[in-house]
């Protein structure tokens, strides 16, 4: 199995577009980095000496929105309730809102390119079993003396491999360039979590290296999809267009729909977001993380029961 995972992650860095994809990734967090170093360095960060008073205002506008949609909206409710929780516990612990940007913030900013990672996990997973198809290879995989099932779960690994890999490297990339630019902040100010109805202090590196392990299990799911698509379609182009269409749609949709339908909660990308869970702020009023887990769990089981089971009965010679 080693060795088969091996040959396919040599498939997949023999192509120029993999090299692409990692490029883009670097550009792009390089670049984010010299735009937000130009910024600063044109309009320095001052210390705002009139922080409680800020917050004390905002605090009166917070209110009055939560009162306006707390036997309207659940989703409003729990997000107000926990922007008047935290804006009172800083006011009450002198906990000032940090001003410019840090290492950590700026590797909190470059959480937006996990979106790209789960794209490109899509375009490998897409790629990996339906190219064998189209390029006629697939008979010449299948004559080797294994099942069938290791040749797709050793495709599968290479695709979480990479798709992991990329996203580390990420984590890694915007660490530390926003260390060697911005550096960390003389009083750093904890990461306040709002669980339960209590506000808890964390720490701001172990809450972004959460949110990015979690994340991971985004890029996981959407990546699994599309190998699904992949193995069961043997086209990439459908298997690429149906996950991108859900990854950049799916979330939207579902908080549309949450608002109104109860059962909303069973769909997949109202689960697949577990960060929410380290704020105390279920996407879907009554959901627990033990209940998301458990979604992804059957989702998983049933894409792959797919992508196997179409894979190991079909005809090749067809």
């Amino acid at each position: 199995m080693k060795n088969l995972v091996i040959n396919e992650l040599v498939k997949i860095f023999s192509r120029a577009g993999t090299y692409v994809m990692i490029g883009l990734v670097v550009v792009l967090v390089m670049g984010m980095a010299g735009l937000s170093k130009y910024e600063e360095m044109e309009n320095p960060p001052k210390e705002n000496t009139q922080w409680k008073l800020d917050l004390e205002k905002q605090l009166i506008n917070d209110r009055a929105t939560l009162e306006d949609f707390k036997d309207t909206n659940a989703n409003l409710k729990t997000f107000y309730e926990r922007e008047v929780a935290v804006k009172e516990y800083q006011i009450k612990n002198n906990l000032a809102p940090e001003t410019g940007t840090t290492a950590w913030s700026f590797v909190r900013d470059s959480k937006n390119f996990i979106s790209l990672v789960g794209l490109f996990a899509i375009v490998i997973a897409a790629g990996i079993v339906s190219s064998e198809f189209s390029w006629g290879t697939v008979k010449l995989l299948l004559i080797r003396p294994m099942g069938r099932w290791k040749i797709l779960l050793s495709k599968y690994l290479a695709v979480l491999l990479f798709g992991v890999g990329l996203l580390a490297m990420l984590f890694l990339l915007s660490f530390f360039i926003g260390l060697a630019l911005f550096g960390f902040p003389d009083s750093p100010t904890p990461h306040l979590a709002y669980s339960d109805g209590q506000i808890v202090e964390r720490s701001v590196a172990l809450q972004l290296l959460a949110e990015y392990l979690l994340n991971s299990i985004d890029v996981l799911m959407v990546a699994t999809m599309a190998f699904m698509i992949s193995a069961v379609f043997r086209n990439s182009s459908l298997a690429i267009g149906i996950s991108l269409f859900l990854l950049m749609t799916g979330s939207t949709i579902t908080m549309l729909l949450a608002s109104k339908f109860e059962w909303t909660k069973f769909f997949l990308f109202a689960n697949t977001d577990l960060t929410v869970y380290l704020d105390g702020t279920p996407p879907i009023e009554g959901m627990t993380l033990g209940f998301s887990i458990s979604m992804l769990i059957i989702y998983f089981v049933l894409f792959h029961f797919l992508a196997f089971y179409v894979f190991s009965k079909r005809d090749v010679a067809a």
